[in-house]
């Protein structure tokens, strides 16, 4: 594969819409079908096939429809602390912590 980072974006968008288009047939799903059942139009499905990808929203509704949500997981995914950010997080917090409690002054 080239490397995506020389490729157009609209280069990108129209593999993106072939892969999709493909998947879709490899799964033997028609158009309407898949368009109906991610609920968006006909014609938006076609457009984003075609590489007109202008719904973000869209997509993601085809995506889950395919089940290929998860090449977005990379995404959608909460970072993870190195050993290092973890270990400068438990210090800041040990810091932070109350030593002892407060005197409390009493009035009889």
């Amino acid at each position: 594969m080239d490397d995506i980072y020389f490729l157009t974006d609209l280069d990108v968008a129209k593999r993106i819409g072939a892969n999709l288009k493909g998947l879709r047939l490899r799964q033997n799903i028609t158009q309407s079908n898949l368009a109906e059942s991610a609920c968006i139009s006909l014609s938006t499905l076609k457009k984003i096939e075609n590489g007109d990808i202008c719904s973000f929203d869209s997509f993601l509704r085809l995506l889950r429809m395919l089940r290929k949500l998860d090449v977005l997981l990379p995404l959608v995914e909460e970072e993870q602390l190195t050993p290092n950010e973890y270990w400068e997080f438990i210090t800041k917090m040990k810091k932070k912590m109350r030593k002892r409690a407060s005197r409390v002054n009493k009035k009889d």
